[in-house]
């Protein structure tokens, strides 16, 4: 199995650059650790290898018992959050490591999970860009969902687009390229706009691609 590389951040906001041509560029700045490795989990032991990370610096009294006794453990500093990232090859990585944004480089392409802005409750052409009726006068009919299926089931079926809550909920953008990376302040700009609002956690992680599966077409020869 391929090393994952991953790490924890915050999203700090949106910005743009400019290319070799002068064309301005859409880019996200956030900041990607440093992040401590807490623990080592081992196939032995757990069942899966992983790594541990912890970000986000907190004082230790603001840290609950059972999660002050888990740091105490692995002998490493209290941290705000704790995430897992899976690994195939735990050789090199030791508990109290430090990981910064030098572990991305620029071209490489990212994914980044968030958590996506709360718009609250929503009609179904915000939340599920329906056209909406007519604009007319006394069509009754402007932005309601009007039908909502099949009426012989006596029930709605799922997947039908009602209004409801809307955001709030995980979100992975993929395919977004690094630009720009600062170690020494710990900063990754990526190409495109990722989710969640600025200060909002972040995971990035650089995607396992899966081999292709050969053909099973014969070629006419």
């Amino acid at each position: 199995m391929p090393v994952v590389k991953g790490i924890l951040g915050r999203k700090l906001g949106m910005t743009q650059l400019f290319d070799e041509a002068g064309r301005a560029v859409p880019v996200t700045v956030m900041e990607a650790g440093p992040c401590l490795v807490v623990q080592r989990r081992s196939r032995e032991k757990d069942g899966y290898e992983a790594v541990q990370l912890g970000f986000g610096e907190v004082k230790e009294h603001r840290v609950n018992q059972p999660r002050r006794g888990h740091f105490a453990a692995h002998g490493v500093p209290p941290r705000r959050v704790l995430g897992e990232f899976r690994l195939g090859d735990l050789s090199g990585i030791e508990v109290g490591q430090e990981l910064k944004a030098d572990l991305f480089q620029v071209g490489e392409e990212v994914s980044v999970t968030g958590i996506s802005k709360g718009k609250g409750f929503a009609g179904v052409m915000k939340r599920h860009g329906f056209h909406g009726g007519p604009a007319t006068r006394g069509s009754m009919l402007h932005r309601k969902p009007a039908s909502g299926g099949a009426t012989d089931a006596a029930r709605v079926f799922k997947g039908v687009g009602k209004p409801g809550h809307m955001g709030a909920a995980q979100v992975t953008t993929k395919g977004l390229r690094v630009v720009r990376v600062d170690a020494e302040r710990n900063l990754i700009i990526v190409r495109g706009a990722v989710p969640g609002a600025p200060g909002s956690l972040v995971r990035i992680t650089v995607p396992v691609v899966a081999p292709r599966k050969p053909s099973r077409r014969k070629l006419v020869t």
